[in-house]
Order: structure tokens, then C-alpha cells, then sequence
């Protein structure tokens, strides 16, 4: 029993080995899909793609010691932007400054601060009381 039970795990530990560069062809081939988006597809051929892709049952997970590069999300990380660095400066000299003050200040829209610094406050660097904004002990 144990010889028949060695056999078979050597038989699939094989084949595990044939099929890995598959594997990674696939997730680079699924990433690169994914990086390019919907650069260059008209609308129904972008929708009847995502219609005809197999639904994944619920629960089902990728095999254990796969990974995908990176984390799925295009674009640099939140927070990371030459605004939001500004922003957080001119909040550390001038605490209790308001969006418009700021938006003044930077030469920029005040809708995209509406963005920033909420995020800003999510990375702990700000904090809002009322309509101003003051730097946190993190900042």
C-alpha cells in the first residue's frame, strides 16, 4: 500500500512540474489583460469578454503557492503623488488650513483636495476638525 501511495505522489509531483510554467504563463498572460484594461477595445467587445469568462465558485481560491505579482491595482499607490506631499507640508506649517486655502496656495482645483485629503487622513497624516486640517504626530 505505502509503494502504491509513494507512486502516486512521485506521478503527481511530476506532473505538478510540467504544468508550473503553464501555470505562470497564464497569471503573467491574466496580468498583462488586466494592465492593458480596456485600452483599445470598443465597449461590447470589452462586456461579451467579461460575460464569457468562467465564474469562480465561491470559496474557490488559487492553488496555495501561487501568487500574482503585484497587487492588482494599476497606477502608483495612494498617497504616493507630489500633491499629496504638499498637501501634507503646507498643513504641518499652516495647521487649521481649509481645502480652499490650500487649493489657493498649491494652484490647483479644490475638488481634487476632496480626494487627497481624505486619504491623507486614512494614512494618519492629517486630521480634520470642522472645515481645517492639522497635522497628526505621525506627520
Amino acid at each position: 500500500m505505502a509503494d502504491f501511495v509513494d507512486k502516486k505522489r512521485a506521478e503527481m509531483e511530476k506532473r505538478l512540474k510540467e504544468l508550473k510554467p503553464l501555470v505562470e504563463e497564464h497569471d503573467r498572460l491574466e496580468a498583462a489583460i488586466a494592465a492593458l484594461g480596456g485600452v483599445g477595445c470598443s465597449r461590447s467587445s470589452s462586456t461579451s469578454r467579461r460575460q464569457a469568462a468562467p465564474a469562480r465558485k465561491r470559496g474557490a481560491t488559487k492553488a496555495a503557492g501561487r501568487r500574482k505579482a503585484g497587487s492588482g491595482k494599476r497606477g502608483r499607490p495612494k498617497g504616493s503623488g507630489k500633491r499629496g506631499k504638499q498637501c501634507a507640508d503646507l498643513v504641518k506649517k499652516n495647521p487649521g488650513i481649509t481645502i480652499p486655502e490650500i487649493a489657493k496656495k498649491i494652484g490647483i482645483k479644490q475638488n481634487y483636495l476632496y480626494r487627497v485629503m481624505p486619504a491623507l487622513q486614512k494614512e494618519g497624516l492629517v486630521t480634520k476638525k470642522g472645515k481645517g486640517w492639522y497635522p497628526t504626530a505621525k506627520a
